[in-house]
């Protein structure tokens, strides 16, 4: 576990569906994150310090340059890009795996990663145990507060329609409230991977260059930022998608040998974003 890790930076605002959008038009037209940026962005101060953080937490622009990233163009580009309104599920799959692999807000890293596995069912208690074990430096109240705002990133009770209630992946479902006689708590499991194309899988195991030739299935499973953790698939969930992807591409293979079970590619030449943009079209 990596003790560098970062809490806290939102103002306590879970991020808006819009925000991102709008944060990336601002950026895109020259726009600097300033004291006149509320007057720019149309909202209070603390809001444009929230918008300025979730921008860099989902990778959207450099978290320290600032400036638009691959994924930003991507996905919000007036011209190109393949979901500026992210009206496409598989945009909000994107931006949650983008949200846990790039870090700036450990606790999505921590908690899909780590404490999902080791506590099924958790609550903020649970992620101070985690990080005492790992004699990981924390604000108590600060990291309580990264808490609250994972859970409305997630979860929306069934009242919260309205968009200023309802984080921006809670489509996702991943995030299940289950009420106790002391407390509540939450479990995370995915009950949508038909949701998922393969074309965004392999774009995640592309986009992974720890990755060689051949992966194997634990690998895929369970390593830190694996496709089993991001997407808290369960082992039969990813071999059905491993056996699926196979199928759509001549240059991989899903194999078993003596029991042990691997994704080989045939070659480096299959580009993420490529293949992700090829998806998308052909949504069109």
């Amino acid at each position: 576990m990596d003790n560098k890790l970062i809490f806290s930076g939102h103002e306590t605002f879970h991020c808006k569906g819009f925000w991102l959008k709008k944060g990336y038009d601002y950026v895109r037209q020259g726009g600097k994150f300033t004291d006149e940026s509320c007057i720019s962005l149309g909202v209070g101060r603390n809001m444009v310090s929230s918008i300025r953080f979730w921008l860099k937490a989902f990778n959207i622009i450099d978290h320290l340059t600032e400036e638009i990233t691959p994924l930003g163009d991507f996905i919000f580009d007036e011209n190109n890009g393949v979901d500026k309104y992210l009206e496409n599920e598989t945009t909000i799959w994107l931006l949650h795996f983008s949200l846990i692999r790039t870090n700036f807000s450990s606790i999505y890293s921590i908690v899909f990663n780590e404490i999902r596995k080791t506590k099924p069912e958790f609550n903020k208690s649970n992620l101070a145990v985690f990080l005492n074990e790992h004699n990981i430096s924390f604000n108590e109240n600060t990291v309580n507060k990264d808490f609250s705002v994972l859970t409305r990133t997630y979860y929306s009770k069934s009242n919260d329609k309205e968009d200023s209630f309802s984080g921006i992946l809670s489509s996702l479902e991943l995030l299940e409230e289950i009420k106790h006689k002391d407390s509540n708590k939450y479990i995370i499991h995915n009950k949508k991977t038909n949701s998922i194309p393969v074309e965004l899988l392999l774009f995640c195991i592309l986009e992974n260059d720890k990755y060689g030739l051949s992966i194997s299935h634990k690998s895929l499973s369970s390593d830190t930022n694996s496709i089993g953790n991001i997407f808290a698939m369960n082992n039969d969930q990813l071999d059905e998608k491993l056996t699926e992807l196979s199928s759509f591409y001549k240059e991989i293979n899903y194999t078993s040998n003596s029991g042990v079970k691997e994704l080989q590619f045939k070659n480096k030449s299959l580009n993420s974003y490529s293949i992700l943009r090829d998806y998308y079209e052909n949504q069109a």
